[in-house]
């Protein structure tokens, strides 16, 4: 059987993180139909309502399965969904995870990206016992440099023309965070 992480909810002083549930459609279409949400991801907006929630109805069944290690991040003041964050790959056998986030552009540069990554981060390294986070960044994507700096994430180097995206081959940053309390 394949081993899987639990997925509570999560608590920051502004956020809730929980699972997605289709019926977030309507947040989740406001920032995966933005064309300026996808420039630095690999996948291209949404090209309509529909894709919003068939998409949806996949997170929910991996979920089920434990294929899926997204959470929305969800505003505490309003219940509106204004991004995802997780990871985007788990090694169990290692300790370690890569993990991701997105967010609608109206909330960006409002430091919710950053207290969803350190609420996830805090749960990989306290709850998990997570030895290593990495991050992956596009070159060019400074905003999410920053964000990583801010958590506490380290460069590590440069893949050059690491991945092929959207018809080109791009330069993919590392950063990593390890849980040095977890070295005793």
């Amino acid at each position: 059987m394949k081993k899987t992480v639990k997925m509570p909810n999560l608590y920051s002083e502004r956020l809730l993180l929980r699972k997605l549930k289709r019926s977030d459609y309507k947040d989740a279409f406001a920032y995966f139909s933005n064309p300026n949400v996808p420039v630095f991801l690999l996948w291209d907006a949404h090209p309509d309502i529909k894709y919003t929630k068939r998409y949806l109805r996949y997170v929910v069944s991996k979920y089920k399965t434990g294929e899926y290690t997204d959470w929305a991040v969800v505003l505490k003041s309003s219940g509106k969904v204004i991004g995802t964050c997780g990871y985007t790959s788990i090694d169990l056998n290692n300790f370690k995870a890569e993990i991701g986030y997105v967010l609608n552009e109206k909330y960006w540069n409002m430091g919710y990206a950053t207290e969803a990554v350190k609420t996830v981060v805090a749960y990989s390294f306290e709850t998990l016992k997570f030895k290593r986070l990495d991050a992956r960044v596009m070159e060019g994507n400074l905003n999410s440099v920053k964000l990583l700096e801010k958590c506490g994430f380290k460069y590590e180097g440069t893949g050059v023309s690491e991945l092929f995206v959207k018809g080109e081959f791009k330069n993919i940053m590392h950063f990593a965070l390890t849980n040095e309390k977890e070295d005793t």
